[in-house]
């Protein structure tokens, strides 16, 4: 697959490896002409980059669990939920 990037200012068609590999390289270039303050910035940031991706699997692959759990179980649950979460104790703080 080729994807298209665009770096600076110059555009660039490259295999999808290719990219990031490119991209990398070309932060990294950037970083080390940064002071060592805006360098842990710019860590803290792609950190919290890495923490917004979404994870896990999408809800088609979770399809087959559908009516897995018997009614009579489900409404079990319900009720120990609706009794036991939706209280408030006023007295708890």
């Amino acid at each position: 697959m080729v994807t298209r990037g665009q770096i600076g200012s110059q555009t660039e068609m490259l295999a999808e490896g290719e990219m990031s590999t490119l991209v990398v390289d070309k932060v990294v270039e950037q970083l080390e002409g940064l002071p060592y303050e805006l360098q842990w910035r710019v860590l803290e940031f792609t950190r919290a980059l890495a923490r917004s991706i979404p994870r896990g699997l999408p809800g088609r692959q979770l399809l087959r669990f559908a009516g897995a759990i018997p009614s009579n179980d489900l409404q079990i649950m319900r009720q120990a939920i609706e009794e036991g979460c939706e209280q408030v104790d006023a007295n708890e703080w």
